[in-house]
């Protein structure tokens, strides 16, 4: 554990050092500032609603965050070779993966938290219970870790970052999209489908403020499995 701690520490770091981790921090608040004021403030809704469709609004920039965050773990370093001075030092693939999903998700979960000021904003000047904001965030932070893992399955997947985030996003696309398939078929098929969409039955709890264990482990078991299938991809592509 100590040694993915180190190279998560080292992906925080080269976030910061180029352009890509400013750009992507900035970009993600200034969108959902804009969408915040217009759809928001906006519009004559109660506060709880303006609040519900702040988390609805931020969870899709969240995901698209992820996905430009995640595009360079793994492709990057095939891109430059280093992946290859990763593979033969005393590192295992699975604290390879590990390091860089929690470099890439530090980076998100703290653009997600200073966020922040919005909800406040609505709390200062109307009605809103802090329990609908803890939780929508808890949902923010949950969804993000499972785009953030499908993105970085695309980086391990991918030999460039433009190819990395195409990948990624069309398995993302994918499984926000199940619900339109759910809709298309019969129960009660239709019913397993939906409980495997991303975004629509599994988030929208928590836009409203309802903690279920059942999202939570939803969330938690998708952000394993792409860690796991990543972890995966890695050895297969060491032993070729």
């Amino acid at each position: 554990m100590k040694t993915a701690l180190l190279i998560a520490r080292r992906e925080l770091f080269a976030y910061f050092r180029s352009w890509l981790g400013p750009v992507i921090v900035s970009g993600a608040l200034l969108i959902e500032g804009i969408l915040f004021y217009w759809i928001g403030l906006g519009q004559k809704l109660l506060s709880a609603e303006v609040l519900t469709q702040f988390i609805y609004n931020t969870s899709g920039v969240t995901m698209v965050a992820a996905l430009f965050l995640s595009m360079r773990l793994l492709a990057e370093e095939r891109q430059t070779g280093t992946l290859i001075l990763l593979n033969t030092s005393p590192v295992t693939d699975g604290e390879i993966v590990i390091g860089k999903f929690l470099g890439a998700f530090l980076v998100l979960a703290a653009t997600t938290l200073l966020s922040l000021y919005m909800p406040a904003w609505i709390f200062v000047h109307g009605k809103v219970a802090i329990g609908h904001v803890a939780v929508g965030y808890v949902g923010l932070l949950l969804l993000g870790a499972a785009a953030t893992a499908i993105g970085l399955f695309g980086s391990a997947l991918a030999r460039s970052q433009v190819v990395a985030i195409i990948v990624g996003g069309a398995l993302l696309a994918v499984m926000i999209l199940l619900w339109l398939v759910a809709k298309a078929s019969e129960p009660p098929l239709n019913e397993y489908i939906s409980s495997l969409a991303l975004h629509h039955e599994n988030f929208r709890p928590f836009m409203q403020g309802i903690l279920q264990p059942q999202n939570v482990v939803f969330y938690l078991v998708i952000t394993y499995a792409f860690l796991f299938a990543s972890t995966k991809v890695l050895e297969a592509r060491r032993w070729r």
